[in-house]
């Protein structure tokens, strides 16, 4: 639970802090209410575990705003009436998306995140991902960012194996072409019986 102090309260006298489970969404909301509407300093919890902490205007995101994620990284925004403004992404491993020269792995620069800080691994060591040492991947599914993707079944969950969503055609297509897949068949020499 957040503290009255944590949500920098503005008007005590306008508000009643209240907290409270959506029937139908499954979400939680801990903040202020005006006339019975979500409205000033607040968090809202997903039902996804994702976490905005700011402000709202009649029962929507607006002002300034933060979107946690499970996976780490954020969302710093200014949102109007639900819809960002503007924004900053930031991975869960401190790198920020940048719209404008965004040169991060791309054919210029190859190299994950995690090289740039840290320097590459010897020759013949390569890095997959990342993170390092990268993540299993369930035999047939895909790692697709922020869960594995099984292509049979349409889904995506996340790395603790809770369902996140299902794919449309666009998102299959997507993973399948672009993500990486773990090994449902034995690669190598056949084992002599």
């Amino acid at each position: 639970m957040v503290s009255q102090d944590a949500l920098r309260l503005r008007r005590p006298k306008d508000w009643k802090l209240g907290a409270g489970a959506m029937e139908y969404t499954g979400s939680q909301y801990i903040g202020e209410f005006v006339d019975g509407r979500m409205e000033g300093d607040a968090e809202y919890i997903l039902p996804t575990e994702t976490k905005y902490v700011g402000e709202m205007k009649d029962g929507m995101f607006h002002g300034q705003g933060t979107l946690y994620f499970p996976n780490g990284s954020r969302f710093d925004a200014v949102w109007e009436k639900g819809l960002v403004v503007k924004g900053t992404y930031t991975f869960s491993d401190g790198l920020q998306y940048n719209t404008e020269n965004w040169h991060y792995c791309d054919s210029y620069d190859r190299r994950f995140y995690t090289e740039i800080c840290y320097g590459l691994k010897p020759a013949g060591i390569s890095q997959l991902t990342n993170m390092d040492p990268p993540r299993k991947i369930p035999p047939g599914c895909y790692d697709c960012g922020d869960g594995f993707y099984n292509p049979n079944t349409r889904i995506v969950k996340d790395y603790k194996y809770r369902f996140l969503r299902n794919a449309d055609d666009d998102e299959h297509e997507w993973i399948v072409r672009t993500c990486r897949k773990g090994l449902d068949e034995t690669t190598g020499p056949e084992p002599q019986s």
